[in-house]
């Protein structure tokens, strides 16, 4: 009875095609942003920001862009850590100006915004996406997952020897200068928690908000379409080529924001093989396979569980019970990797059937059935 859909009647149809249709989702969701951009901001310390939010928020925006790939369009990735890379490292050439050589005479453009910056390397890695999704018209399954892993560790490669992309510096290593927003620094030494948290909470929102609105609408039910089977897709015309590449595209926009928030408003200094390995682009699939593929929900359900996992053991294991900081991360991996089995096995559709199921038994709640 909590739950109701009941007396909630819509008479337009835009009434009835909005985000939320049911009334309680909207101001379920109205609450938590409320809570999240009026009140969180003034509870955080460096702490809770560095442990917690900036990496559930980041992860976040990367999980719903790896789940708009395989979750609803179906196309296994396993690249996902080159291609926040090469949000990274686009961002950080925006932030820093481009240098051009344009014939033997090198232009250099101005520095533009962080906000700004960010959004281009989304575009960016979007077409970078777009280039490594062309072998997804012709394999599919265990030979596209590995023209992908092919993708991260040829990107990471390229990284590593591409002095341009890191301004030629000593080091490899790239490090982002300090901006503002409103005034207000957001990269570099001199950030503050609340504003960090903020300015990746209104990516997250505005990415967010987009992948439902893609999902719920015709791309999101063509996507759905080459998942469930693309020949039938096509047979009753669904194009597989737009499809197939508009999903990369957007997925890749969305993971390229990530990897630029990743390096420029949370490290702040990355270096490619450390920052984007595969340990990254396996650590947004298990995200994705826990919180439950084809739902926005479960990308943040994913990303939470991932993200307090390791604090949560990190504080009982070591801090209460003593144990080597290294036991604790390998008893850390044993009990993902376990969780992974048993989610592949008892529930595959991850921490978002389970809410499915629980929105379910509030609906009917307090009668049996």
């Amino acid at each position: 009875m909590f739950y109701r859909e009941a007396g909630d009647y819509k008479t337009t149809y835009q009434d009835d095609n909005q985000t939320f249709p049911i009334k309680f989702d909207r101001y379920r969701y109205y609450f938590v942003l409320v809570v999240a951009f009026a009140l969180i901001p003034f509870m955080l310390n460096d702490y809770w920001v560095n442990a917690i939010f900036m990496p559930f928020l980041i992860y976040s925006i990367a999980a719903i862009g790896l789940n708009i790939l395989v979750g609803y369009c179906g196309q296994v990735s396993l690249g996902t850590g080159g291609f926040m890379a090469v949000g990274a490292y686009a961002c950080y050439k925006f932030m820093t100006g481009i240098d051009i050589w344009l014939g033997g005479v090198q232009y250099a453009l101005p520095p533009i915004n962080i906000f700004f910056s960010v959004l281009l390397a989304g575009g960016v890695t979007a077409f970078v996406g777009v280039l490594f999704g062309l072998p997804s018209l012709r394999i599919k399954g265990f030979y596209l997952a590995v023209a992908t892993l092919a993708a991260q560790f040829f990107l990471v490669w390229l990284f590593n020897k591409w002095e341009w992309a890191y301004n030629y510096s000593a080091s490899g290593q790239i490090n982002a200068p300090e901006r503002f927003v409103f005034g207000v620094p957001v990269t570099g030494p001199n950030t503050e928690a609340w504003a960090t948290y903020l300015f990746c909470l209104v990516f997250l929102t505005i990415v967010a908000v987009l992948a439902r609105n893609l999902t719920r609408g015709s791309s999101g039910r063509k996507w759905m379409a080459i998942r469930d089977m693309d020949i039938a897709a096509e047979i009753i015309g669904v194009n597989p080529l737009k499809a197939k590449l508009t999903a990369f595209a957007v997925s890749s926009f969305f993971i390229g924001i990530s990897g630029a928030l990743f390096f420029s408003v949370y490290l702040g200094a990355v270096e490619v093989g450390e920052a984007f390995g595969i340990n990254k682009s396996f650590l947004v699939l298990f995200m994705v396979i826990i919180g439950g593929l084809g739902s926005i929900f479960g990308s943040f359900a994913g990303a939470a569980f991932l993200v307090l996992l390791p604090v949560l053991l990190k504080n009982v294991l070591v801090s209460g019970l003593g144990w080597p900081t290294d036991l604790a991360a390998h008893f850390e991996f044993l009990i993902v990797g376990a969780l992974i089995i048993g989610f592949l096995i008892a529930e595959p559709h991850g921490l978002a059937q389970l809410w499915r199921v629980a929105k379910e038994k509030l609906r009917l709640w307090p009668f049996p059935h």
